[in-house]
């Protein structure tokens, strides 16, 4: 038997296994069977609770920030490997704190060590704010498929450490009238594939200088979720960039599962995006694992 916390960050969902010492090597079986929404637990995906220096992987955590203790073993719902979740950071920063496995001083961050290097969570008015690090423009417009949308349309392309093409749409008949359980198509199709997210801008854009948007996401490895954080930061992120340069800093995006804010910060490296909004633990429980 495996003990398992259930949680989710504006409905994107998650198991948590605490495994601090990597003790537990989960297979694809394994995790497509924790997700499984009619058979197991069911969830977007897999946080596993790890030490950093208990995997292979946090030997590259701990060389960037020697005090990213903890590592976010992130698993999507189809057994695949993600380099990052941004709402599911915020859930494992809760779960830490909940089992008196880390603090957060008023005014001090946590280090995270992610397969997309670390990320520093503090706590904010909402929850939790993450620094999602930096990002850049991936390069080309692919076009974007998808059922119930009339004609392809040109995506942007976001790298936030995880791959992400967002699209804009007209209307909200036309993000209602969207079927995101098929996979969308994208031409050219991304090597490692994309979170694909459709987004509508807010009437009017900008209000008290706050940008708002609505989105709807087709995660990678999932399938349609009620929110993605890095999807939510790419999203916001693309808006800004076709608004040009007087566009705002902060941004309001609304998702199927609520609401998220997103900033973007100078840093000494570059431009920041940072992420802030609630996270909940629902239940913990055993499972049989096969």
């Amino acid at each position: 038997m495996v003990a398992f916390t259930k949680g989710h960050g504006t409905g994107n969902d998650f198991v948590i296994i605490e495994d601090v010492d990597g003790e537990l090597d989960l297979t694809v079986t394994q995790v497509q069977a924790l997700c499984d929404r009619n058979f197991g637990v069911g969830g977007d995906g897999v946080l596993r609770v790890v030490r950093s220096a208990a995997i292979p992987e946090g030997a590259a955590a701990l060389a960037e920030e020697p005090d990213a203790e903890w590592f976010m073993d992130y698993r999507n719902a189809d057994g695949s490997i993600a380099e990052m979740c941004g709402n599911g950071i915020r859930v494992f920063a809760h779960y830490l704190l909940r089992a008196g496995l880390a603090t957060i001083e008023s005014g001090s961050t946590l280090p995270i060590g992610t397969r997309a290097g670390v990320r520093d969570v503090m706590r904010s008015e909402s929850g939790y704010q993450v620094d999602l690090g930096l990002w850049k423009l991936a390069g080309g417009e692919p076009l974007a498929r998808a059922a119930g949308l009339s004609v392809p349309r040109p995506g942007l392309g976001i790298d936030l450490g995880n791959p992400h093409v967002v699209v804009a749409l007209a209307s909200d008949d036309e993000l209602a009238e969207l079927d995101l359980n098929p996979t969308p198509v994208l031409d050219p199709a991304p090597a490692e594939g994309a979170n694909v997210e459709f987004v509508v801008p807010g009437e009017p854009l900008v209000r008290d200088g706050i940008g708002h948007v609505r989105m709807r996401v087709h995660e990678r490895g999932v399938g349609e979720t009620l929110s993605c954080g890095t999807g939510v930061a790419a999203t916001a992120l693309a808006v800004r960039h076709w608004a040009g340069s007087r566009a705002p800093h902060q941004w309001r995006v609304e998702v199927p599962g609520g609401v998220l804010g997103v900033r973007m910060f100078p840093a000494e490296d570059g431009e920041h995006v940072a992420l802030s909004g609630p996270a909940q633990l629902v239940y913990r429980g055993e499972i049989d694992l096969v």
